[in-house]
């Protein structure tokens, strides 16, 4: 369509007779859109003066995932945490699991994944849709539930300070762009190699090697073995001697996570419920597959209410920046009101907003307690890993944020369930054949899933 000078005069002067929005210009032009269209009531409503839930399981210290998108990491390890204080009777937010131990084997995994990868996909062309999917982002942070469960299992974990953070873990662009660098050029050599049919196996060893070379120099080498040593709640002394990371996550965590399993709410009519999903090429821990159950938003939040009940945080991906305001720690319907600000309507549901990337799985957090009313939900609370400052000034509720329900009903999109929660038909459908979507798919971890980055 050709837009023409007598167009854009009658849009003029349908202009001037839009009297508020020539006050709202005078706002959104000294103060930005979000500032000038938030309500004040929304905010006072969810402030951290009415930060009381009716079932409440976990108030631990928030962590910090910093410019880095290792939220899925940060958010399991929330979880497990609350798992092994327990367990050791630990002060309630004393604890801290290291989220750069396994952030180390995440990225050498998705190195070993990628150049698999490119070897499998050798004989297409580099134009091919899959193979510049492949080299668009060799390195990133992005992962989800199954992913991390999978390191925990492979690879154990460790206290924050047997493997503390760095300046790389804690700010990842620039080792994701030379390993990218690095990975995309080995991509190449291996192309070459496969077309003139030359073994790959031993170049790939070299070619990892050089990729734990630098995460090593970027992290530092992940321990073999570690001395843990705490006081209980009552003021004991333990210490736990040359334990390896293994030993202390089948010691110490008392849950078993293969009974865990992803349920996610995904509307649309080619997307029925109760039924499992894959994704193409989304095997970047081969030890265990990512896998979801669909389910109504009704259902899903049904399991997490049980779940929360019986005491246990819930993981769970969301689309984290809509109708949110980071400072204040609140996600709400009401919170800006853009349909007054600029008189146009804004209504797309669920479905057509991840249809069309309006929305999508950006963010994992963990779901601490809920506020049920007359037999409802009516607010979440909600664990976050972006610290308890921003910029110097305080953030959410030390920390943690709420949501209103309807921001859960329409942007939480995956929930991290134990089997014992779900219903006889949920635990038959965990059996049915998966149906496999596209490695270009919204949901899939390992280049567009949860990797916020601050």
């Amino acid at each position: 369509m050709e837009l023409s000078k007598e167009q854009i005069a009658k849009m003029a002067e349908s202009y001037k007779k839009a009297t508020t929005q020539q006050v709202a210009e005078r706002a959104v032009t000294k103060n930005g859109i979000l500032a000038s269209a938030e309500s004040v009531g929304v905010l006072e409503n969810l402030s951290p003066a009415n930060f009381a839930f009716s079932i409440d399981v976990d108030s631990e210290a928030v962590a910090n995932q910093k410019r880095s998108g290792r939220c899925w990491m940060f958010a399991c390890l929330n979880t497990l945490r609350f798992h092994i204080e327990k367990e050791l009777d630990l002060p309630k937010g004393t604890f801290e699991l290291s989220q750069a131990y396994l952030a180390f084997y995440s990225k050498l995994e998705r190195a070993a994944w990628f150049l698999q990868h490119v070897v499998d996909t050798a004989d297409k062309s580099l134009d091919d849709r899959e193979v510049d999917w492949l080299f668009s982002a060799p390195m990133a942070d992005g992962g989800d539930w199954d992913m991390i469960c999978a390191l925990v299992k492979k690879y154990g974990v460790v206290p924050h300070q047997a493997m503390s953070e760095t300046h790389c873990t804690n700010d990842t662009a620039e080792l994701n762009t030379v390993l990218s660098h690095l990975l995309r050029q080995d991509g190449i050599k291996l192309r070459g190699m496969v077309r003139a049919k030359k073994s790959t196996k031993a170049a790939i060893a070299k070619m990892l090697d050089e990729v734990y070379r630098i995460l090593a120099v970027c992290f530092g080498e992940p321990p073999q073995k570690f001395t843990f040593q705490y006081e209980d709640s009552k003021g004991k002394y333990h210490i736990l001697k040359d334990v390896t990371p293994l030993q202390f996550y089948k010691k110490y965590l008392p849950i078993n996570l293969d009974n865990y399993i992803g349920v996610i709410n995904v509307p649309g009519e080619d997307r029925p419920y109760n039924r499992m999903y894959a994704i193409q090429d989304s095997d970047q821990i081969p030890e265990r597959q990512n896998l979801y159950l669909n389910v109504p938003m009704d259902d899903l939040k049904a399991l997490v209410i049980k779940q929360l009940k019986a005491g246990i945080p819930v993981w769970f991906g969301s689309d984290v920046l809509q109708h949110c305001d980071r400072m204040a720690g609140v996600m709400a319907q009401d919170l800006y009101d853009l349909e007054a600000l600029f008189g146009v309507k804004f209504d797309m549901d669920k479905q057509q907003r991840y249809d069309t990337h309006e929305s999508l799985p950006t963010h994992a957090m963990v779901i601490a307690g809920v506020d049920i009313v007359d037999g409802k939900p009516t607010k979440w609370k909600i664990e976050n890993s972006w610290g308890t400052e921003n910029g110097g000034k305080k953030t959410g509720n030390n920390g943690y944020f709420v949501c209103d329900d309807w921001w859960f009903d329409n942007f939480v999109y995956e929930v991290a369930i134990d089997k014992q929660f779900m219903t006889a038909a949920q635990k038959k459908a965990l059996k049915t054949e998966p149906i496999e979507w596209p490695f270009w798919s919204t949901f899939n971890p390992v280049i567009s899933g949860l990797q916020e980055m601050l």
